[in-house]
């Protein structure tokens, strides 16, 4: 797999130019115009001919050929500076260039959200060039699209791999190739358009991009021009919908017969499709959802068993024929009993494995626990169960399109705002549409059976909604589907959007709707400060929309059960909670009685204990160096610059100014104590501390390090590490006295630089670890509580960097379960991004022995370590 290394090398080659990436505002605005454009991104139109040459579009090749646009020079220039293709055309497109393997299968991703776009917003880059004649024909497209497959599927390890992203591809590439009735559309379009001029784009619609709202757009041709056709044109025109009709209506299960006669006969799902397809019409509506789930899931598990390519895409086709079918039963059907209710969400979970929305292994995990049971009752614990395992797989399903085509959405948004609409499309157009349906009649049946419903501004969908995180809060409703980088975040404000960013400053109040990792920094920072949390649908979100710019009370209980509703309807009891919350008494004392900074020297692990954390250095140095003293085989060699070299360091006079820097710090905290006392707002506070503090941060980026300190750490280096600085990549790891106390945890609020080897970035990274205390986030989650803020002092821990296959945290207590006796890991492939937020795999071991699984990683990138230093993204 390619590797992208996060490194910058700069050199000049002469008489070489390097093509610059085009930035978001112009790939916008060239949007735009393509929109505007009779011929969008296309250049012209020209036969290719089969001996390499081009031709006009008037003078056909001597031997066959392929007829279709040429792109514009800028889209083809897009391409290459920044790897995005608009307006893609499959034929005579290389296979593997379209698959795009090396960057992630960006190209094929890109190709279906363009599909999306174009359905989304009329066409999108297309909107007047769907109708430039000649672009792109219909059947090249689907030739190539089942000799794509064919060839594609040839490779059993890419689909087991990759089974999810190739079904959803299998849903926008043409490949099902005309049939009679397809073939008759074609014709009957053709001859109203010969006599009809006005019907030509609809026409050149048809035959190029043909959807089902083309239906529709025929039926209002017909209705405005009506009265002008002859009865031969009516005739004509009625016939042409009957079939359309025909061509896009749900499938049937007759019709899967079709596909097997690329399968052998006597296999499991030939046969499974033959007794299905001859019992069909005399099985209840509890039986066919349990029959078509369960052939759903036999078809993905037989899938890489065929014997061909062919019969392969057979199985692929057959996979979505069904789950249109089970689509189309669910719009009929009602839950009328518990028993049929927990039924269907069985057999609607087991469809979504067999879909490729979860993995199979995750299947088998949560499906014992959603298997229907045979006793008469169930515990109110039992159904609790039930639901949660149901919750788990609808929101891992939903983590799936996420996961998979985040990176394509991340870049399309910065210039396309409408990208982000592709997961809700997909997921509302698939089967969890109804499987949601089922967790949510579920959650509202516990609720009222338990008290602890769910009231949220009277939205819809309210089982959908968790609360993983207690408290309260009041303040202005901001909701979004993604919070960009440079976002302005309010800390008086109550965020829900659908992921919460990694370096999230404290708000007021979250919901979202990916819940991301629980044991990331974020997540343990919010329970630290009592930041209510919670987990919603997509659907929720775009519900709360109507609320945004509001002021809300919103609230969460220990049991989960979520309350948001209009200031204005606040109880009195619910007002006193603000008047009675005091800043004061919830700041937090940094321990500093027992601090030793007197301690000028680095210390080699195998020198330092637990007993030190909060002394000598911080808890993560201290802790590791008690399991190297336990451990001295397992655990790798390092050394730890304390407490007592920073604030030797932190003593100097700052150049160019009278004053040292732990004078400067000391004075802004004064100054903003005066400024309290004044009366002055804390926002007007918070500007001042932090205008403060990054001058302070760039005083320390550029502090002279002392000559005797430089001589320590390359001692230290060869020592501990066994070569000399700049010979072997470190990891610099700041470790503070504000870290892992019982009121406190401090997790991830400081700077760490992984895998450096550079001598002169050593140095600056230390400095760099240093300053970072000092940060708007670091001081929003944590300084502002505290109420000796001054003596917070960074240590840094200095260790070789190992390249893992995994990584995680461990957490003594079950934050899914409140159970202290309970453990909670997270671990993601690669290096440090379960803690970063990715989405990591979760699991909570129970002091009874029993391994639950909470989410599965979605991320299709990792970080690993390069030799030269920096990290490479896999």
């Amino acid at each position: 797999m390619k590797k992208l290394v996060i490194a910058v090398l700069c050199f000049l080659i002469p008489g070489i130019a390097i093509s610059q990436k085009v930035d978001n505002s112009q790939i916008r605005e060239m949007a735009q115009r393509f929109k505007k454009d009779e011929r969008g991104p296309y250049k012209d139109i020209r036969w290719f001919c089969n001996d390499g040459t081009t031709r006009p579009p008037k003078e056909r090749c001597p031997e066959p050929g392929m007829q279709r646009a040429r792109y514009k020079d800028e889209v083809i220039g897009l391409a290459k500076t920044n790897h995005i293709f608009l307006g893609q055309i499959l034929a005579a497109t290389d296979f593997g260039e379209f698959l795009d393997k090396e960057n992630n299968y960006s190209r094929l991703k890109q190709y279906q959200l363009g599909n999306y776009l174009r359905r989304a917003d009329n066409g999108w880059v297309l909107r007047k060039a769907q109708y430039y004649r000649g672009a792109m024909q219909a059947e090249d497209e689907e030739l190539w699209g089942i000799e794509f497959f064919k060839w594609l599927l040839q490779d059993t390890s890419l689909i087991a791999q990759n089974f999810f992203l190739i079904r959803e591809a299998a849903k926008d590439i043409p490949h099902q190739g005309d049939d009679s009735k397809t073939l008759v559309v074609r014709s009957l379009s053709k001859e109203i358009s010969d006599s009809v001029p006005s019907f030509l784009n609809l026409r050149v619609k048809i035959h190029g991009q043909p959807e089902p709202a083309d239906t529709f757009a025929v039926a209002r041709w017909l209705q405005t021009n009506k009265q002008k056709l002859s009865p031969n044109q009516l005739a004509k025109t009625n016939a042409l919908m009957q079939n359309m009709k025909i061509v896009f209506q749900a499938p049937d299960l007759n019709g899967l017969k079709k596909y097997l006669t690329n399968i052998p006969a006597k296999s499991e799902v030939s046969i499974a499709v033959n007794s299905l397809a001859q019992n069909y019409s005399s099985f209840t509506d509890k039986q066919k959802i349990a029959a078509l789930s369960e052939l759903l899931l036999l078809v993905r598990t037989q899938i890489t068993l065929m014997p061909t390519a062919t019969a392969r895409l057979a199985l692929l086709d057959i996979s979505l024929k069904l789950e249109s079918i089970l689509f189309r039963e669910m719009q009929s059907v009602d839950n009328e009993t518990l028993d049929e209710l927990l039924s269907r969400t069985y057999y609607l979970a087991m469809a979504a494995a067999g879909s490729g929305y979860i993995e199979l292994w995750e299947w088998n995990e949560a499906g014992v626990i959603l298997k229907p049971s045979k006793q008469p009752a169930i515990s109110i614990q039992d159904l609790n169960n039930q639901l949660e395992a149901a919750r788990r797989i609808v929101e891992w399903s939903a983590g799936m399109w996420r996961g998979v085509y985040k990176d394509v959405i991340d870049v399309y948004s910065g210039f396309e705002p409408l990208a982000h609409g592709f997961y809700d499309d997909r997921i509302r157009a698939s089967l969890l549409l109804y499987l949601g349906d089922c967790v949510s009649d579920i959650g509202i049946f516990m609720a009222e059976r338990a008290n602890l419903s769910n009231k949220v501004m009277g939205i819809s969908g309210q089982g959908h909604i968790r609360g993983i995180n207690p408290g309260y809060a009041l303040g202005e409703l901001v909701v979004v589907n993604e919070i960009l980088e440079d976002a302005d975040i309010s800390g008086d404000k109550i965020y829900v959007f659908n992921r919460p960013p990694a370096d999230l400053k404290p708000v007021a109040g979250i919901a979202t709707v990916s819940e991301g990792n629980m044991v990331s920094h974020v997540q343990l920072l919010a329970r630290n400060l009592g930041i209510p949390n919670a987990v919603l649908s997509a659907q929720n979100l775009e519900a709360l929309k109507a609320f945004d710019g509001k002021k809300v009370f919103y609230a969460v209980s220990n049991k989960g059960t979520v309350l948001m509703k209009p200031a204005e309807q606040m109880t009195d009891a619910e007002k006193k909670l603000f008047a009675a919350r005091q800043r004061s008494e919830e700041k937090i004392t940094v321990p500093v009685h027992r601090i030793n900074l007197k301690q000028n020297k680095t210390l080699s692990l195998r020198n330092i204990d637990a007993s030190q954390s909060g002394i000598i250095c911080g808890p993560k140095a201290a802790n590791l160096g008690q399991l190297k003293l336990m451990f001295p085989e397992h655990v790798v060699d390092g050394f730890v610059i304390p407490f007592g070299i920073f604030k030797r360091h932190f003593e100097q006079i700052i150049p160019g100014r009278d004053i040292s820097y732990q004078e400067l710090l000391t004075s802004v905290f004064e100054q903003a104590d005066s400024m309290r006392e004044e009366g002055k707002n804390e926002n007007e506070i918070d500007d001042f501390v932090l205008a403060q503090f990054e001058s302070l941060r760039q005083y320390i980026k550029s502090m002279p390090l002392l000559p005797e300190f430089i001589a320590d750490i390359e001692k230290a280096f060869i020592e501990n590490l066994g070569k000399s600085m700049g010979e072997i990549p470190v990891f610099l790891r700041s470790d503070t006295n504000m870290e892992d106390l019982k009121d406190f945890t401090g997790a991830g609020l400081n700077l760490t630089i992984f895998n450096v080897k550079d001598r002169v970035k050593i140095l600056q990274g230390i400095k760099d670890v240093w300053a970072s205390p000092y940060t708007a986030r670091s001081y929003k989650w944590r300084q502002r509580y505290l109420m000796n803020p001054e003596n917070v002092y960074p240590s840094i821990l200095v260790i070789p960097g190992v390249d893992v296959d995994y990584s995680g945290v461990l957490i003594t207590k079950g934050i899914t379960s409140d159970n202290k006796d309970d453990l909670t890991i997270a671990f993601s492939r690669g290096v440090g991004g379960a803690v970063d937020g990715q989405a990591a795999e979760s699991w909570l071991l129970k002091a009874t022995g029993e391994a639950l699984l909470v989410s599965p990683a979605r991320e299709t990138l990792y970080q690993s370590l390069a030799n030269s230093g920096g990290v490479e993204i896999e």
